[in-house]
């Protein structure tokens, strides 16, 4: 069986260069999120340099893993729009005009973290992305992106 591709892995090389979710960024997160129509996922485990203090991760962590997921959930959500497989041309990617991160409780260091996306809101280049974040089966965290389409002369 195929295994599926993350929504990140169909950027093209020029748009894999991000610190939380590019592919080709040795020293990033390289985060993976995947698209089933409706909600995306991505799992991430922290490493012990994520601390915020013993025991808990660092918030900016946080909100990097909930940025790049919201931004790769915007990009499938176009693509799904358009009615077009990911990776096809012209190229759907999009950057972060907003991010809202509410943190509703300590996020442990010692295990997978899980985060879900799905779409609030989409029109014209705007998606507006809601993304949880949980640990241990509670949410920790909870984030609103407005993503943009990137232009064409950004990529």
């Amino acid at each position: 069986m195929k295994e599926k591709k993350a929504i990140q892995d169909y950027y093209s090389k020029p748009m894999s260069q991000c610190y939380g979710c590019g592919r080709l960024n040795d020293a990033g997160l390289k985060i993976k999120s995947y698209w089933d129509g409706v909600e995306s996922f991505a799992s991430f485990e922290p490493k012990s340099y994520h601390i915020a203090f013993p025991g808990f991760v660092y918030g900016g962590l946080i909100a990097s893993l909930i940025d790049c997921h919201g931004t790769g959930t915007a990009a499938a959500a176009a693509y799904q729009a358009e009615g077009r497989e990911m990776g096809t041309e012209p190229e759907l990617r999009f950057v972060t005009a907003s991010i809202q991160v509410n943190y509703l409780k300590p996020t442990p260091i010692n295990c997978i973290l899980e985060l879900k996306g799905k779409v609030k809101e989409m029109k014209g280049k705007k998606v507006i992305t809601e993304v949880t974040l949980s640990a241990e089966n509670e949410i920790c965290a909870k984030g609103e992106i407005v993503a943009i389409r990137i232009p064409d002369n950004m990529k």
